[in-house]
């Protein structure tokens, strides 16, 4: 008789390409993925997979099962997610994330998902924007939060939040409460993001001028840092003053007054289409109503599943 497991394996071994990829996803053996898929060509008694190359690829009979697979785990995770009560959400979901929500509201992220999923774990990595797309799209995270979206097609989106982009240095610079020119700034050397990021660019566009002194622009992948830094008055930090709150309530840090404007950050949640989207779209609504509830505190968390319905025009499928 067919079981879901060996569905799902024969699901995981085609997505992914081969028997390891699928042993890695579903926490268990080469060896046993191969006896669940024996087992289920057995069962069927066709062949569904290709073995004689390095990457695993259904035969004709194993597209059509595809097609078949794909409704059945799909259809049971509606289930369990409809039907079940909020424990029924179990698993690992990997999750990949850019610094800037981990010191925002990344931790009151995860205190909704063990309320509402209790049986839900999350592996969360940190890392830049392009690196996240990068490993949505070799299906080594299920889901990204970063900077937009990746156009590739089958990527599923929803925007969580806007970062307005601020000018933060210690009082110790001296820059006092009045206006401060881009000239001012650029004295010192000026604090942001990495390389190969939006907001890295905008900064050095803005910076990298004629009528400037020469740039100092120093990047780095950590927010942690790039704080440190500003705090001990070793330059100019262009990031967004949501994440520094503490500090400048504090007095440890100062946003300074300029005219001087950089395009906000816009943060989107973004996932592959997969029979197993619904813990995923799950977790990326709760991450769409912390990020709202942490830029309008006044907003009510309260029935944030149960309000579930309707939301779906805020999730789009984005064509490459």
């Amino acid at each position: 008789m067919l079981d879901f497991r060996s569905i799902e394996t024969f699901l995981w071994v085609v997505k992914l390409g081969s028997f390891r990829g699928a042993a890695q996803r579903l926490n268990t053996t080469q060896p046993a993925i191969s006896q669940r898929i024996a087992q289920l060509e057995r069962e069927l008694g066709v062949k569904l997979l290709n073995r004689d190359h390095r990457v695993a690829s259904p035969t004709a009979s194993g597209r059509q099962m595809l097609v078949y697979a794909e409704k059945l785990i799909g259809l049971r995770a509606e289930m369990l997610a409809e039907v079940g009560d909020r424990s029924a959400m179990r698993g690992v979901l990997r999750l990949g994330v850019a610094e800037t929500i981990v010191h925002d509201w990344l931790p009151r992220l995860i205190k909704s998902v063990n309320e509402n999923y209790p049986n839900l774990s999350l592996e969360i990595e940190v890392d830049v924007t392009p690196n996240l797309h990068a490993r949505l799209l070799a299906q080594e995270i299920e889901l990204a939060f970063a900077l937009g979206a990746p156009s590739e097609s089958g990527i599923r989106s929803r925007v969580l939040c806007d970062y307005p982009i601020s000018f933060l240095a210690s009082p110790a610079l001296g820059f006092g409460k009045g206006l401060v020119t881009a000239e001012q700034m650029a004295r010192f050397p000026i604090i942001t993001f990495p390389r190969n990021t939006q907001p890295y660019d905008n900064v050095r566009s803005l910076f990298n001028r004629p009528h400037l002194p020469p740039m100092r622009l120093h990047a780095s992948a950590s927010l942690a840092t790039v704080i440190h830094m500003a705090i001990e008055g070793l330059g100019v930090a262009v990031i967004p003053a949501a994440i520094v709150a503490n500090e400048i309530e504090s007095g440890r840090l100062q946003e300074l007054k300029t005219d001087l404007r950089i395009p906000p950050l816009t943060f989107t949640a973004s996932w592959l289409s997969s029979p197993e989207m619904v813990a995923i779209e799950r977790v990326a609504e709760l991450a769409a109503r912390t990020a709202q509830t942490a830029s309008h505190p006044a907003a009510s968390v309260d029935g944030i599943v149960a309000a579930r319905d309707g939301q779906d025009a805020g999730v789009q499928e984005i064509q490459a």
